[in-house]
C-alpha cells in the first residue's frame, strides 16, 4: 500500500516528465524560426515621394541661369529677372536695355533689371567668365540634345499639337508640328505624399515651334514642379502678352516674351532672347 511520501514522489515524477514533453526540441525550434516573415529593404517604406516620367535632363551649368542666350538679349519695357543672365559667343554689347552697370572686377555686371541677386555675364567679360560662359553653352546644347534623343515616347502628337485645356501627367511627349495652346494647360503631379511635393518628370519634344496665346496660363497641380518640366523646342518659342509658362524652355532658335508675359522656370536659347514687360523668376 502507497504511503503519503509514495504519492508526492509519484506526482512529481510525472509532472517532470510532462513539462519535458512539452518543451520544443532543435528541430521544432528550426521550424518555428523560419515560418516567421522577414522583412527586406524592398518591403520598408522609402524616405520621399517615387518619381514617375523619363529621368530628369541634366543641365549641368546652364542650370544656373533665368537666361541663356548665344546671340544676345534685348529688354523693352518693365522687366525684372530674377535669376543669372548669361551670353556666349556673343559680346557685352548684345545685352541691351538692362543698363549693365559693370563690377569693379570687370568678372560680370549687374543691373536693376535683374534683381533677387542675380549677375549678368558675357564672352567679353575679363577671365575666367569667357570660359565659364562657353561652358554653360556647351552644357545648354548637350541638355538640348538629350531631350531631343529621347526614345520610346508615352505620348505622341497628343491633341495634333493642340493642348488646349488639357491636362499633362508625367511622361515623355512628342509631336511634329508646332504645339499650341489659347488659354489653359495643366501639369499634374498626382502626389500622394505628405508635403504635397512631387518628383514627377515631364519631358515635350515639339518639332517645329511652341506658340502660348495671349492670357493664357499654365498651372502647376499635385505637387508638380517647374524644374522637373523640360520643353525642348526644335524652331522657336512664343509667349503671348499677358501669358505665363512654367519649366525650362530649351529652344534652338529663339525665345520671345511678349508684354507683360511670365515665367517661372529658365529661357535657355540657342540664339536671342527678347523681353517685352517681362517677369522670369528663376
Amino acid at each position: 500500500m502507497l504511503n503519503i511520501q509514495s504519492i508526492v514522489l509519484f506526482v512529481l515524477l510525472v509532472s517532470t516528465a510532462t513539462s519535458r514533453l512539452r518543451e520544443p526540441n532543435d528541430e521544432t525550434r528550426r521550424l518555428r524560426a523560419s515560418s516567421v516573415p522577414s522583412v527586406t529593404p524592398s518591403t520598408m517604406p522609402s524616405d520621399g515621394p517615387s518619381a514617375s516620367g523619363p529621368s530628369p535632363v541634366n543641365l549641368g551649368t546652364a542650370g544656373d541661369y533665368a537666361i541663356l542666350s548665344k546671340s544676345g538679349v534685348t529688354t523693352t519695357g518693365v522687366t525684372s529677372v530674377s535669376g543669372n543672365v548669361g551670353t556666349s559667343p556673343i559680346a557685352a554689347t548684345a545685352i541691351t536695355g538692362f543698363g549693365l552697370i559693370m563690377d569693379p572686377t570687370n568678372l560680370y555686371s549687374t543691373s536693376p533689371v535683374v534683381v533677387g541677386g542675380g549677375k549678368i555675364y558675357a564672352a567679353s567679360y575679363t577671365s575666367p567668365t569667357p570660359s565659364k560662359m562657353t561652358t554653360a553653352i556647351s552644357d545648354m546644347e548637350t541638355a538640348f540634345a538629350d531631350a531631343a534623343g529621347r526614345l520610346d515616347p508615352d505620348f505622341t502628337e497628343l491633341g495634333a499639337g493642340n493642348i488646349e485645356g488639357e491636362t499633362l501627367e508625367a511622361g515623355l511627349y512628342k509631336w511634329g508640328s508646332n504645339v499650341h495652346f489659347t488659354s489653359s494647360l495643366t501639369f499634374d503631379g498626382n502626389s500622394t505624399d505628405g508635403d504635397g511635393t512631387s518628383n514627377n518628370i515631364w519631358i515635350m519634344q515639339i518639332a517645329q515651334n511652341l506658340l502660348v496665346g495671349n492670357d493664357a496660363k499654365v498651372t502647376l497641380s499635385g505637387g508638380a514642379k517647374w524644374e522637373n518640366i523640360y520643353w525642348q523646342v526644335s524652331e522657336a518659342a512664343v509667349f503671348g502678352a499677358l501669358s505665363h509658362v512654367e519649366g525650362v524652355f530649351l529652344v534652338k532658335t529663339g525665345i520671345t516674351f511678349n508684354s507683360g508675359s511670365s515665367l517661372n522656370g529658365a529661357a535657355l536659347a540657342q540664339t536671342a532672347v527678347t523681353l517685352d514687360a517681362a517677369t522670369i523668376v528663376n
